[in-house]
């Protein structure tokens, strides 16, 4: 059975990707906290507070030519009292500067406080995947099963 605090966190996930889809940075940055912290795939090791952030993401979507294609998989929620824990794959794509059509794949943990009501977003992390063997990027394929 879904809560009601599980509803509302699925909607801010889904809102904060369509946000990002369509590179609405005011609308993102407004379901994180001022002292959030987050982790990405690329230097520095750390992002705190909203006006790194929206740097970051400002990056993120200089990257691309159009929108971004980012498709939520094996969406995972946990909520009790004021505090909520998610994590799940998202397939990043879209056409780069470059012309380069790629998409990739990342892994994501996003923890949430709720505060006067309203929830916002207060660590998150983002990785690829890396073969230990290579110490190289492993982009897997269309035909590889998520685990």
């Amino acid at each position: 059975m879904t809560t009601t605090s599980e509803s509302e966190v699925r909607a801010l996930l889904a809102s904060r990707a369509d946000a990002q889809q369509s590179k609405d940075i005011d609308r993102l940055m407004s379901f994180y906290a001022s002292g959030a912290v987050y982790y990405d795939v690329v230097p520095p090791l750390r992002f705190t507070g909203t006006g790194e952030i929206r740097r970051n993401f400002l990056r993120w979507f200089d990257g691309y030519v159009g929108g971004i294609g980012l498709e939520t998989h094996d969406l995972t929620l946990v909520t009790g009292g004021d505090t909520a824990f998610a994590h799940m794959l998202h397939r990043d794509s879209g056409e780069r500067k470059g012309g380069l059509q790629a998409s990739i794949w990342v892994r994501e943990s996003v923890c949430l406080r709720k505060s006067g009501g309203t929830w916002s977003i207060t660590h998150e992390h983002v990785s690829i995947p890396v073969d230990p063997a290579t110490m190289t990027v492993w982009l897997p394929s269309d035909k590889d099963q998520l685990a």
